[in-house]
């Protein structure tokens, strides 16, 4: 973190503030630290090619799943918030996460 940046908690800079002690943010990624351990462990053991592949997909689906989730929030907390009615933001953070979406999925 830069130094001339004031920071939230003494952690997080100003712009992540939406995210901070998110328990389900940290649940979703407590749940994706699981999925790569268990990956490695596949790696480390062997396991056939074709539960590697498996779990590595799911793992990446649920990367993009907090990926969408964290996108979602840093556009309801920092990009239209505070310059629309709430109708508008919604149907344009909707227009948004729909092109995001098919990009990740």
């Amino acid at each position: 973190m830069p130094l001339d940046r004031p920071s939230v908690n003494g952690i997080l800079p100003p712009s992540m503030s939406h995210v901070a002690n998110d328990q389900k943010l940290l649940s979703r990624i407590r749940r994706i630290k699981g999925q790569i351990q268990s990956l490695e462990h596949a790696v480390l053991e062997g396991e056939d090619c074709y539960k590697v592949l498996q779990q590595t997909a799911a793992a990446r689906g649920a990367l993009n799943g907090l990926m969408t989730e964290l996108i979602e929030g840093h556009l309801r907390s920092h990009t239209l918030q505070a310059k629309s009615s709430k109708t508008y933001v919604d149907r344009e953070i909707k227009e948004v996460m729909t092109v995001i979406r098919s990009y990740l999925g």
